[in-house]
Parts: C-alpha cells; sequence; structure tokens
C-alpha cells in the first residue's frame, strides 16, 4: 500500500460520509462515477463565487479572468494526452457526446457504402451504437473482432478483418466491464497500415495509466471529466488537426460561425466549429484542475496503488464459494475493475445487500448488453477500484458478500 493513502483518502471529503443506514461509506464504483478532491470542488465554488461569465464574448475583466482559464484548462489536457496543438481539444459534455460528435461528422463526410469499421462486443455501448448508427445511414458494414475464452481481443482475428474497406477501428482503452486493458498502440500501427484510423474510447483508461496520442498513433481519443475526478457535463474529444480541419460542424448556432449571412453561413477555425453554444465553462476549468491533482500525485503512485489493490481483491474474491470474475485473471492484463456473479444470487439482490453495509457497487449490464450476451448472462455486479481505495475496503467487501450469500441461503 503506498505511504501516503491516508493524505490521499483525505482530499476527498466524501469518502468519510456516514450514511443515513449508519453505515460508513465504501465507495466500490469509480468506474461509474469517481469522486473529486477538495481542490476540484473548491475550484467550482471559487468561479461561481468570484468571476463567473460567458467565455469569448466580453472584454470586461470577467469575462477575460474566465475565458483565460478555460483556454488554459484546454492546454493542460493538450499535455496531459501529449497533443501536437490546444485546437486539437474539443470540449463536449463527455464521452458519448465526443464518440457521437466524431462518428457523425467524420462519417457523414468520409464514410461510404461498402467500407468497413471494425469494432468488438465489449465495447460500452457509448462506443458501439453511433457507429453502428452512422454505418446503417451510409450503408457500410461492421466488423466485430473475436474475444478470447478470458476477454481479451483475438488479434490474430483482428489482423485478419483488415483491409482496404476498413476506414475506421473503434475501442476502448479498458473495458468498463471485464477491466481488459487493449493494445491500443498496436492496434493504431496495423490500422494505419491498412490505411485506416482509430478511435480510442479512454472513459475507463485515462484515469488508470498515462496516455501520449502522438506515441500510440491515435487518431481519436474521448475521455470524460466525471471519470478523471473531475466534474460531471464536461468531456473531451481528441482529433488530429489535420483530420478535424476537413470536417463540418456536429451542432450550429453561437461562437461556431465564422460569418452568418441570409443565404449561406461559414464555419470558425477548430476548436471553436466544434463548441457551438455556451459550454460548460467551470466544469471544464475544474476538469484542468482535476488534472493537475492527478499530475500531481503521478502515474506511478496511482498505478501501484492500483496494481496492490487488484491483487489483493483478485485473491479475495477468487475465495468466495461460488463466485466467478469475468475477464483476464492475469494482472497485467487488467484494471482495477471487477464483474462478478455468485451462483444463485440474482445481481441486484447482491448489489442491494452489499449496499445495507454502506458498499457502493453497479449491477446490470453496465452498458454492455452484446458483452454479456456474449457470456451468457443478463447481468452482473461490477466493483470498480481507483487509487483512493485501500485493501481494508475490500475486506469489508468481503464479509459483506459473506453475508449476501447467508441472506440469500447461499450458505
Amino acid at each position: 500500500m503506498v505511504a501516503n493513502i491516508t493524505s490521499i483518502r483525505h482530499d476527498f471529503p466524501i469518502l468519510n460520509t456516514k450514511l443515513p443506514n449508519g453505515q460508513h461509506l465504501v465507495y466500490l464504483d469509480s468506474g461509474a462515477s469517481a469522486q473529486r478532491p477538495q481542490v476540484v470542488i473548491d475550484k467550482i465554488s471559487e468561479i461561481y463565487e468570484h468571476y463567473y461569465s460567458n467565455v469569448h464574448r466580453g472584454v470586461h475583466q470577467l469575462g477575460d479572468r474566465v475565458t483565460t482559464e478555460m483556454e488554459a484548462a484546454r492546454a493542460r489536457v493538450q499535455t496531459f494526452i501529449g497533443a501536437s496543438y490546444p485546437e486539437e481539444i474539443i470540449f463536449t459534455s463527455g464521452t458519448t457526446m465526443s464518440i457521437n460528435l466524431a462518428a457523425q461528422t467524420w462519417g457523414r463526410h468520409h464514410l461510404n457504402a461498402g467500407d468497413e469499421i471494425i469494432l468488438n462486443e465489449m465495447e460500452h455501448h457509448a462506443n458501439f451504437v453511433p457507429w453502428q448508427a452512422i454505418a446503417k445511414e451510409r450503408n457500410a458494414t461492421l466488423k466485430f473482432i473475436q474475444l478470447t475464452p478470458d476477454g481479451r481481443l483475438d488479434l490474430e482475428h483482428y489482423h485478419s478483418l483488415l483491409s482496404s474497406k476498413t476506414k475506421m477501428v473503434a475501442v476502448t482503452g479498458m473495458s468498463n466491464m471485464l477491466g481488459t486493458i487493449n493494445p491500443v498502440e498496436e492496434m493504431a500501427q496495423r490500422a494505419h497500415e491498412v490505411g485506416a484510423l482509430i478511435f480510442v474510447d479512454g472513459a475507463q483508461s485515462v484515469l488508470h495509466q498515462p496516455v501520449n496520442v502522438i506515441e500510440s498513433e491515435i487518431d481519436f481519443l474521448a475521455f470524460s471529466g466525471h471519470k478523471l475526478f473531475g466534474p460531471s457535463g464536461i468531456g473531451v474529444l481528441y482529433g488530429r488537426k489535420a483530420l478535424l480541419e476537413t470536417l463540418p460542424p456536429f451542432l450550429f448556432g453561437g461562437n461556431m460561425i465564422s460569418e452568418v449571412h441570409c443565404d449561406h453561413s461559414s464555419w470558425a477555425n477548430i476548436p471553436a466549429r466544434f463548441e457551438a453554444g455556451t459550454p460548460p465553462i467551470a466544469e471544464a476549468i475544474a476538469l484542468g484542475t482535476a488534472i493537475d491533482y492527478v499530475s500531481q500525485l503521478g502515474f506511478d503512485t496511482i498505478q501501484e496503488q492500483e496494481y496492490l489493490l487488484s491483487q489483493y481483491a483478485l485473491q479475495k474474491l477468487q475465495e468466495v464459494p461460488g463466485l466467478q470474475i469475468y475477464g483476464p485473471q492475469e494482472l497485467e492484463m487488467r484494471g482495477a475493475i471487477f464483474s462478478f456473479n455468485i451462483e444463485g444470487a440474482h445481481p441486484e439482490d447482491l448489489a442491494t445487500l452489499l449496499d445495507r453495509k454502506g458498499i457502493a457497487v453497479r449491477h446490470g449490464h453496465h452498458c454492455t448488453m452484446p458483452l454479456h450476451q456474449w457470456l451468457n448472462i443478463t447481468a452482473s455486479v461490477r466493483a470498480s477500484l481507483t487509487f483512493y481505495n485501500t485493501t481494508e475496503e475490500i475486506d469489508v467487501l468481503i464479509d459483506a458478500l459473506e453475508f449476501a450469500r447467508k441472506r440469500l441461503r447461499l450458505a
């Protein structure tokens, strides 16, 4: 366990919460939405209390300050993901909006009948349905990478799918259900060999491991603030500058125009072209604060803590009678996400009984219905960990699972 875990947990005030039923909160649902450190909470309050204004519109002091800080946040995102230019960073409402923006603008401009998009069955619906929709609209074809029995991408099958017809490969950096870490850099290189692009859903991966879009040859990357210890309502779409400049707007209105006339309009340069209307200003600035927090903590610390947690959680969960963990069993191939079922127990019953012990987990299909169908299950329970969790909290989870087994008469 990293030496400063007590100090880290102190940064997140919600972790000290006592729930209405008297239980102390054990938050194991960071895969759905991570908690915010005090510095992010303070930043949002500071903006609304002292200098909130609209951006890119006024010359008054508030407008100047908030515009400067929002553009500084854009530069922080650029540095965080290793992008070449700040204008490659598009602020959106979240990962889902980012993927839809890319799928619709790129698809309508570059995708033709007979072209192919490569997906796989572990994708979150947000990185599945938009590509499905644009493929149907453009009469393109979807191809699916087979999964190995332990829930990894079959790379030999992936290589066999690539052809001159392949125009886009859309893949998650880390599965939100299996925890599988995908070899994005290798996949990008192979996609580029046939002239295809790669779109990476980084919603789960960017908070667990560093990303460099240039070194990994990523064409598009999407992620959300709320999973990166920042506010909800803010997301990022990264796209290579030369690629973004070929794309038309997704939404229309203020800020995204160059000129408007009665018979025609022209569009602003990137990134404004893709940021119609008033953006999530405080949220964008506070995302920059969250990135500063993560950067100061350091991915060495984050990965050390999460590896130790994953090692302990995997061992303890495997000892629970009747419990099946989905995804790779090798720690090097997975993140700190553990989806499971207990034989004879419905996932909703398990999650409800865990909640009685103060444990927050997710149950259901986790927006991965094709994956659950592939696993031949309808639902599962998911415990998703991050660096502010502890082995003691995993012990509480294991004790609560034993409590649940007894209540459900499985023990």
